[in-house]
């Protein structure tokens, strides 16, 4: 039975932005559709989207600006472990005027579960990435490379172990953010392993694919023209450009020759990076086109063949539209939703592990193996689909649970 919702009761969500604000969606549009009203607080460019799925869009970062407390610590989303101790006290009081009876809020939002424990109210939170236990992703972390944490960063660790009992505070809790109340998961079972689901217990799959939203506000088929050669689609996401744009662009250079000798026509994203003309000379063909910013649900529905870093949007937008995958992480929960994806036989590798530098030989024999095997990837990437449309089609009872704790 469809939880019954009073005319009155709110509830908040809070969101860093990004590809996250695409996984909050169906539960925004969810909950607006049984009469809830939905506040949203996140970055201004998901203000369209939000709005669209019938939540109100509140901007969290104009009023709390995440750079005027830390602009410095690497990987970026360890400053929302700064943003949570410098903001905790000014966004309780902000969204207790909003007298919510639920707070959602994607599991990077270090400062949430402070919220809902301070107000009393329960508090639900969307996973951020694909199988990142918490305990396992904290100890990867620590050993990447990158990590440059600010001094601010860690005044706020110690702040946050000491007035908000967060006693395992880290600078990488953006990885943890586990509820009490409930979990949801942004994929379909399959999707993960049954040692990994006991880590994010009570959980519910939820999936992060709005078909309907993304039909409303995707506008161009950039691949639609049919010519009669494979049309392939690469990005590796907005993120990675951040920490690796060179390993990127010498990999999209090495794609470029081997597409080209195939006689492929591709469209290569560069997730908004800017380039200059000479690094651009390196990538683009007669028929490979660069662009900044790609309609990625209109690209895939006429690609034949997706390069991917494995973004878990990305992935799951493909097995959406059917689209075998080339898989090329690059880090966080990349490699391991690659070899997912591999693993129940909708991708093949490009490289044997992360940013390795991409060979020429490897990259013709992915991609004509691909090619040799479309019939197979087809069958499975049609089943992977039915998954995907039953978690969508096991939504009302999710919110059912999500509501049963108001």
């Amino acid at each position: 039975m469809t939880q019954v919702v009073r005319p009155d009761q709110t509830v908040v969500v809070l969101c860093p932005g990004g590809g996250h604000v695409q996984r909050l969606l169906p539960l925004v549009a969810g909950l607006a559709a049984r009469g809830v009203t939905v506040h949203v607080f996140t970055r201004t460019e998901g203000r369209i989207q939000v709005e669209a799925a019938g939540g109100i869009f509140l901007d969290l970062f104009a009023k709390y600006p995440l750079e005027a407390v830390d602009s410095t610590s690497i990987p970026i989303p360890s400053r929302l472990v700064t943003f949570a101790a410098a903001y905790a006290e000014p966004l309780i009081s902000a969204v207790a005027t909003l007298r919510p009876a639920l707070l959602v809020y994607d599991s990077f939002m270090v400062v949430a579960p402070l919220i809902g424990r301070r107000l009393g109210i329960p508090y639900v939170g969307m996973r951020a990435g694909h199988a990142q236990v918490p305990a396992h992703a904290v100890a990867e972390i620590r050993n990447d490379p990158r990590v440059a944490t600010d001094a601010a960063c860690l005044a706020a660790v110690q702040k946050l172990r000491d007035e908000y009992g967060m006693s395992e505070a880290n600078p990488f809790s953006y990885l943890e953010g586990l509820s009490p109340y409930l979990n949801l998961y942004p994929e379909p079972a399959r999707f993960l392993r049954e040692e990994a689901r006991r880590a994010f217990e009570p959980v519910a799959f939820f999936g992060s694919l709005a078909p309907d939203l993304r039909e409303a506000t995707s506008r161009e088929r950039p691949l639609a023209a049919r010519n009669g050669r494979i049309r392939v689609y690469v990005s590796f996401g907005s993120v990675i450009w951040r920490y690796y744009a060179d390993v990127a662009l010498a990999a999209m250079a090495t794609l470029a020759e081997i597409l080209a000798e195939r006689d492929a026509e591709a469209l290569v994203s560069l997730g908004n990076h800017k380039i200059d003309d000479a690094v651009r000379r390196t990538i683009e063909r007669a028929d490979i086109r660069l662009a900044s910013y790609v309609d990625q649900w209109g690209a895939l529905k006429d690609a034949d063949l997706f390069v991917t870093h494995h973004g878990l949007n990305s992935s799951h937008e493909a097995v959406f539209h059917q689209v075998p995958m080339l898989s090329y992480p690059f880090f966080g929960d990349q490699p391991a939703m690659a070899q997912c994806c591999q693993d129940l036989g909708l991708a093949l590798p490009l490289s044997q592990a992360p940013r390795v530098q991409l060979q020429a030989t490897a990259a013709r024999q992915a991609f004509d193996a691909i090619n040799a095997q479309r019939s197979a990837f087809a069958a499975r990437l049609a089943e992977a689909r039915t998954w995907e449309l039953e978690v969508i089609e096991q939504r009302e009872a999710v919110l059912d649970r999500v509501l049963g704790l108001v």
